[in-house]
C-alpha cells in the first residue's frame, strides 16, 4: 500500500489503517501491512533503546539563554534566509510550521502558522527542546538525523502516541566542506495537512540551504586568500594560512593540503599539528598562518579514541600532550570502516588485506590507498603504512554501541560483519 498516495486523498482512513499496524507490531503480531523500511528500522531502534511508545523519554528543554548560545554558534543561522524563502511562504497557508534543529536534536527555531505553533506547544515541539530519536522516538527531526537523508513520518508512523496525530517531513542539513551533519529542517502540521509532494520540497530546500553554506565557504576563503598573498611571498619555508576551521586558503613551500585538523582552542605560539609537525601559529585575519619548523610526527600523541557508539556518528578524538591540545573530527562511513579495521589488526593491514576486508576483493587497492591517502592528511604521524597501522605512541581505544547491530550499521564490509556477529555471541544471555 501507497501510504503517502493513501494519506493524500483520505488522511483519517490513512491514519487508521496506520494505528492498526503500529498496535500491532508494538504487540508482536501481524498488522494489515507492514511498516516501511524506514519506519521499521528506527521503531527496532527504539525498542532496543527502551523508549517508552506511550510517552517516550522526554528530557528538560535548554534554558533561552542556551537557545541563544547554540543560535549564535550555529552555521545554520547564515542559511535561515533561505529557509525561510523556501518554506515559509506558503507555510501558513498549508498550516505548517518550520522546525530548524541542530545536530543535537535542539530546536533552535520554529516559525510558520500561529495556530499549529500552538498546537505543537502542546506537543513540546518548542524552542530548547530535545527531538533526538531516542528521546521522542521516530519523528521528523531526529530520524532524518540517524539516518542522514529525508524522511516522512505520518500519523502512527511515529512511536509515541502523542505524536501520532501529526506528520512530519524532515531533511538533513550537512556541511558541504566535509559531511558533516548540521541539524535538520522540518515541516511540520497536523495529520490532515499531508502532501506526498513535501518530501521531495523539503529535501530541494535542504539542498539549496547546502549550496548557499558552500557559496559562503568558498567567499570567506577568498578574502582569506587575498590577505594571506602578500605574507607568503616574503616568507622562506613550509608555510600555509587556513582558515579558524583548518581549511587551507593558500600554501608555499610545501604540497598543498586541503584541510589541516586543529585542535579544538588553538592559541597563538609554538604548536603541535598532527599534519604538519611543529609548526609557528599566528593570527592572520579571519585565520592563521602555520609555519612549519619539522617534519610530522606522533611522539606528542597520547591517546586516540574511536567512537562507534553512536549509529551513523562515528567520530575519532585524539587527546595530547599540552603543547598539541586535543581535537576531534567526525568520520564518513567509509573512514569509519577502515580505522575500525586498522583497530582490530594491530600489527597492520596491508592495501590488498583492507581491499579484501571491505569489498571482499583484494584487488581494489585504488579505493583504498585513496582513502588511507585523506586519512592521513588529518591523523599525520598517528598512521603508518606499509603495512597501515596505528603508531606505536598512539594509545587507541575502540567504543561500540551497546546493541551489536548498531556497529556500522551501514557497512557491508565482511570483516565488520563479523564483528558485528561475534559481539552479539559474546552479550551475556539474561537471566
Amino acid at each position: 500500500m501507497n501510504v503517502a498516495r493513501l494519506a493524500a486523498v483520505d488522511a483519517a482512513q490513512a491514519a487508521r489503517v496506520l494505528s492498526e499496524m503500529r498496535e500491532a507490531t508494538l504487540a508482536g503480531q501481524r498488522g494489515p501491512l507492514a511498516p516501511r523500511p524506514v519506519i521499521e528500522q528506527s521503531w527496532g531502534r527504539m525498542l532496543r533503546s527502551g523508549v517508552d511508545p506511550d510517552r517516550g523519554f522526554g528530557s528538560r528543554p535548554l534554558s533561552p539563554d542556551e537557545v541563544r548560545r547554540r543560535r549564535e554558534q550555529s552555521p545554520l543561522r547564515h542559511v535561515l534566509p533561505v529557509l525561510r524563502e523556501g518554506l515559509l511562504s506558503v507555510a501558513d497557508v498549508v498550516q505548517h510550521i518550520m522546525v530548524v534543529a541542530d545536530a543535537d536534536g535542539r530546536v533552535l527555531w520554529r516559525e510558520g502558522s500561529v495556530p499549529v505553533l500552538r498546537k505543537a506547544d502542546r506537543l513540546g515541539l518548542e524552542p530548547g527542546a530535545d527531538w533526538r530519536e531516542d528521546v521522542v522516538g521516530t519523528n521528523g527531526v531526529g530520524t532524518p538525523a540517524v539516518v542522514r537523508r529525508p524522511v516522512q513520518v505520518f500519523a502512527a508512523e511515529h512511536f509515541v502516541r502523542s505524536h501520532t496525530s501529526w506528520t512530519c517531513t524532515g531533511a538533513p542539513i550537512t556541511d558541504p566542506r566535509d559531511g558533516r551533519l548540521l541539524g535538520v529542517v522540518d515541516l511540520s502540521g497536523p495529520l490532515e495537512t499531508v502532501h506526498p509532494a513535501t518530501l521531495a520540497w523539503v529535501n530541494a530546500v535542504a539542498k539549496l540551504a547546502e549550496a548557499r553554506l558552500r557559496e559562503l565557504h568558498v567567499g570567506s576563503l577568498e578574502r582569506l586568500r587575498t590577505v594571506a598573498a602578500p605574507v607568503l611571498a616574503r616568507l622562506d619555508g613550509r608555510a600555509l594560512v587556513v582558515d579558524r576551521d583548518g581549511w587551507s586558503a593558500a600554501v608555499t613551500g610545501m604540497p598543498y593540503l586541503r584541510r589541516v585538523t586543529l585542535p579544538k582552542s588553538l592559541v597563538p605560539g609554538r604548536r603541535w599539528l598532527a599534519a604538519l609537525g611543529w609548526c609557528a601559529v599566528e593570527p592572520l585575519g579571519e585565520g592563521w598562518l602555520l609555519r612549519a619548523d619539522g617534519e610530522p610526527h606522533a611522539t606528542a600523541a597520547s591517546r586516540l579514541v574511536l567512537d562507534l557508539s553512536r549509529p551513523e556518528r562515528a567520530t575519532v578524538t585524539v587527546s595530547a600532550s599540552a603543547p598539541t591540545g586535543a581535537w576531534s573530527r567526525e568520520l564518513s562511513p567509509r573512514h569509519a570502516e577502515l580505522l575500525f579495521l586498522l583497530a582490530e589488526h594491530p600489527g597492520g593491514r596491508g592495501a590488498a588485506e583492507l581491499a579484501g576486508d571491505l569489498f571482499g576483493d583484494p584487488t581494489r587497492t585504488v579505493t583504498v590507498r585513496a582513502e588511507m591517502s585523506r586519512i592521513r592528511r588529518y591523523l599525520g604521524g598517528l598512521l603508518q603504512h606499509r603495512p597501515y597501522r596505528f603508531s606505536d605512541t598512539a594509545d587507541v581505544e575502540v567504543v561500540l554501541p551497546d546493541d551489536p547491530r548498531d556497529l556500522l550499521p551501514r557497512s557491508t564490509a565482511t570483516a565488520v560483519a563479523h564483528r558485528r556477529t561475534a559481539q552479539r555471541r559474546d552479550r551475556p544471555r539474561p537471566a
